[in-house]
């Protein structure tokens, strides 16, 4: 049985991750980024929120970036560490605990972006609120979206390896997804034999 909901979903929230802001060209390292127009989409309601997002990251040690969301506006602190082999990991300051975060989220009814830590029990992820029955088939669902590419969804049940991917990588998800499936069969017979159906 699933829990009873008396926490927040996290994923119903605005998610802002610092590295795939990077990938998607919202921020630069070592730049100055002009405000542009960033989106949040959720997978069932569609677009969530849309607002701006500027940053300044020239100083090689700190730096900051400022989001607004209609009337709501937040700057973050950003800070730079050595990496061992070369280069520097840029990080959020998150703005209650003063502790570096690469990831920063506002759940619904939040009034500010932090940490995944500062909100302790008064969030959950999604999968927290499924029965294991939901996890395993929420978990199959992660590993086709992150294998399907442009392929036809209904076509496949474990898609085939994308030309891009290394089979030591495709094969590590062919584990995860049989592991689900393995996850679901069991409860499938113990089900039956509950009920004394055949199988």
């Amino acid at each position: 049985m699933s829990k009873q909901r008396s926490r927040v979903c996290l994923q119903d929230g605005l998610k802002l991750d610092l590295n795939r802001l990077a990938r998607r060209g919202f921020i630069g390292f070592g730049l100055r980024t002009a405000a542009c127009g960033l989106a949040w989409h959720h997978s069932y309601w569609g677009e969530i929120a849309s607002g701006t997002i500027e940053a300044d990251m020239r100083d090689p040690h700190d730096g900051w970036l400022r989001i607004e969301l209609g009337s709501f506006v937040q700057r973050i602190t950003l800070m730079s560490r050595p990496r061992h082999f070369g280069g520097r990991q840029w990080f959020f300051v998150c703005p209650v605990r003063n502790r570096k975060a690469t990831v920063l989220w506002k759940p619904p009814g939040a009034s500010r972006f932090c940490s995944r830590q500062t909100w302790g029990r008064q969030v959950a992820y999604h999968s927290q609120f499924q029965d294991p029955n939901g996890r395993a088939h929420l978990g199959k669902e992660r590993v086709k979206s992150r294998l399907i590419a442009g392929l036809d969804p209904d076509e496949w049940d474990l898609p085939p390896k994308p030309k891009w991917m290394r089979w030591r990588t495709y094969q590590r998800y062919e584990r995860i997804f049989d592991h689900y499936e393995n996850m679901l069969d069991r409860n499938l017979w113990s089900l039956a034999q509950r009920f004394g159906l055949p199988l």
